[in-house]
């Protein structure tokens, strides 16, 4: 099946890429204001075209009729740990990706954010947003997919909004949920936990029968990296895991007590592959992972946009 092409805002540290990129998009350009996130994304990808930039300051013009324009827009405005302010938050950046579909007119568009965008204070929000992009000559849907139904070892529901061009918008369906259920937090770890010879790691396993609650990455303003919440720690205590933050290391052979989980830990729960390396300090790496879109979601999302797009009707009309 033929590739087809794609840019991507906001694209942080490479998990929407991930994903597209297996579903077999190339990116023309990935825009992206955060330096770590670009390092991470220039690292493993060094042909990729990673514009440092705000998205303010980005133009899409040259990249008309490209086939999917994707992006993670920033979710605070949305969010239930923030103030839920919507357009009134100057970090709001669905009007930027208006502005750039309209520039671009890409077949496609795949916009992902957090769950709080459904909350019924956003209705008139989501109303004018699908009016916007209906306008432009789009069929706009959106759905909440759990992280868990597409074999990710986490509970973790994403929005993703998917507009398709009117003239083929017949074609497309949401992804299938995956037939078995994801590794639980024991198994899919158990090698790193017990990287380093840690008597207890069978014991722990054992323990960790369950999926992670939701991996936060959160903001610069946050001191330092953890597991979430209070609520989060609790859970991840069940699962024999200390949430109070990320260690630099798997416990070593006489460890006692609750490891916590390393960056890589939290890298494969989030579904990146080994591979992904990700650039900076234990910091600033793991708000990268834990404010990524999992590559196995972005996967199943843009494979069905693909198959809309590479549709044998729309093909054969083309040609």
């Amino acid at each position: 099946m033929l590739d087809l092409s794609c840019i991507e805002i906001c694209a942080g540290a490479g998990g929407q890429a991930l994903g597209l990129e297996q579903a077999g998009f190339q990116p023309e350009a990935l825009v992206e204001i955060e330096k770590p996130c670009c390092d991470t994304l220039r690292y493993n990808r060094p042909k990729w075209h990673v514009i440092e930039d705000d998205i303010r300051q980005f133009s899409a013009e040259r990249y008309r009729g490209i086939d999917l324009l994707a992006g993670g827009v920033p979710c605070p405005p949305f969010s239930v740990a923030g103030k839920q302010l919507g357009r009134a938050d100057d970090r709001d950046l669905f009007p930027e990706a208006l502005r750039l579909v309209d520039e671009c007119r890409p077949r496609a568009v795949m916009l992902e954010n957090v769950r709080g965008f459904l909350d019924a204070v956003f209705e008139d929000y989501r109303a004018n947003l699908k009016r916007q992009l209906e306008k432009l000559g789009y069929r706009t849907d959106w759905r909440l997919l759990n992280a868990s139904d597409f074999g990710v070892s986490q509970l973790r529901p994403r929005v993703v909004v998917v507009a398709i061009r009117k003239d083929i918008s017949e074609y497309f369906s949401w992804p299938s949920i995956a037939n078995q259920n994801p590794l639980c937090v024991g198994e899919l770890l158990y090698d790193l936990m017990a990287a380093r010879n840690w008597k207890m790691a069978d014991q722990w396993r054992k323990q960790a029968d369950d999926i992670a609650p939701t991996i936060v990455g959160g903001s610069k303003k946050h001191g330092g990296p953890d597991l979430g919440p209070t609520r989060a720690k609790r859970a991840w205590a069940s699962l024999g895991v200390d949430g109070m933050g990320i260690a630099d290391l798997p416990p070593d052979k006489n460890f006692k007590g609750m490891p916590r989980l390393t960056v890589r830990m939290v890298a494969r729960i989030q579904g990146f592959p080994d591979q992904w390396i990700f650039a900076g300090k234990k910091t600033p790496a793991y708000r990268q992972v834990g404010n990524a879109f999992p590559p196995p979601v972005a996967y199943a999302a843009a494979h069905a946009i693909k198959e809309c797009l590479a549709h044998p009707k729309i093909i054969s009309i083309a040609g």
